[in-house]
Formats: structure tokens, sequence, C-alpha cells
């Protein structure tokens, strides 16, 4: 893979491990698991982020719950098939991973950069409290002609200025990854509470 290509989409979070490893897929013989870490936020609540990682990184029968560990990365995306619907699934792709026994910088636990271009009008709106937000998808390019396609919300200023962004504009983000939940609507009778993941946009660039 090109360095160009990972330069493109960088993460490291810092977090404690909160769940067993579950299998994911596999390719070409190396098996893929998936296991989630909580990261603290500054404000003291904390992201609950999926890793991707491979067996050939990490012992996948061990039990590492409890433990803090750094992950470096990219954060990748696939579409998974859901009836005749598609759903956009959101990850950590593990390139690294180191234990940690002690840390304190906590400003350093979430940080990720994303170079890419926009691929559906951003959606600009302000909240109840007059708060502006700007939602937007950028496409970021993966070898072999492959993409990887990460929904970012911006804030304020950020947001005012995303807004104006054209399709295929290229624009580089840097922030961090967050959970939320959300309830989704299956019928008038059925709902269901799911957690999306996003970037957290602190600062953007128009790269054009």
């Amino acid at each position: 893979m090109s360095e160009k290509m990972i330069e493109n989409n960088k993460v490291s979070v810092i977090g404690e491990i909160i769940s067993g490893f579950t299998f994911s897929h596999e390719v070409f013989g190396e098996g893929f698991y998936m296991v989630d870490v909580a990261v603290n936020r500054l404000s003291e609540q904390a992201d609950v982020i999926p890793l991707m990682i491979s067996e050939r990184l990490i012992d996948v029968e061990g039990d590492y719950t409890g433990l803090t560990v750094e992950s470096i990365g990219q954060f990748r995306s696939y579409n998974r098939h859901e009836g005749t619907k598609n759903r956009l699934v959101l990850s950590v792709f593990v390139r690294e991973i180191h234990f940690i026994e002690e840390f304190t910088d906590y400003t350093k636990t979430n940080q990720i950069f994303l170079d890419g271009y926009i691929c559906k009008a951003p959606i600009y709106r302000k909240t109840p409290l007059g708060r502006e937000i700007a939602d937007l998808l950028l496409a970021v390019n993966r070898p072999y002609g492959k993409s990887d396609y990460i929904p970012c919300i911006a804030w304020g200023r950020n947001a005012r200025y995303a807004s104006g962004f054209s399709v295929g504009t290229r624009v580089k983000v840097w922030g961090r990854v967050q959970s939320r939940e959300y309830t989704k609507k299956l019928s008038e009778t059925e709902c269901e509470k799911r957690v999306a993941y996003e970037v957290s946009v602190s600062k953007l660039e128009c790269a054009e």
C-alpha cells in the first residue's frame, strides 16, 4: 500500500477494552476480529469505538477486558446488506496496537485526520438553541480503486464554512471519532436503538 494512501486517513485512539473479540471475516487466510474500546472524552463521557484487528497483531483468544490500549490505523467503512437496504458500517482498522500501563494526557486519546472529497451536498442546520451544525460525507480514497465513506459533523463557524462546499471539493479534516446513540423507526410500532459513528470536526480546510 502506498504511503500516500495511508497518509490521507490516520486515526489514533487510546481507551479501555470493554469486550471480547468477535470474528468478522477472513482474507487470504488472515482472520479479522472486532473488539470495542471505551475512549474517554474531556467531559468524562466515553465514546465506544469498534476496532477491527488482525489475529496476527494480537492473540484474539486472550481476555484483555479492562486493559488500556493505543490503536493506530485508519477509519474505514463498508456496506452491510440488510434485506433490501445497505447500511454503512464504520470501524477503526488497526495497523498497530500497544498496551499502556499509565496514561495521563487525555487531550490525545482520540485523534483523526482525513483528506478526501465531498461526495454529498452538505446539510446545514441550526439546533433549537441556535447552534450551527453541518453534516458532511467524505470519500477518502484507498488503493485499488476503493474508497471509505466517512460521515463528519462540523459546528459553529466550521459548519457555516462547510455549508458552502460543493460535491467533489477536496477537504482536509482534523477531529475525533465519536459514537452517538439514536433510535431507528422500523415500523409504526417498532423502534430499535442503534449507534452511529462519525468524525466530530475541530478543524477543516479546503485543500484545492
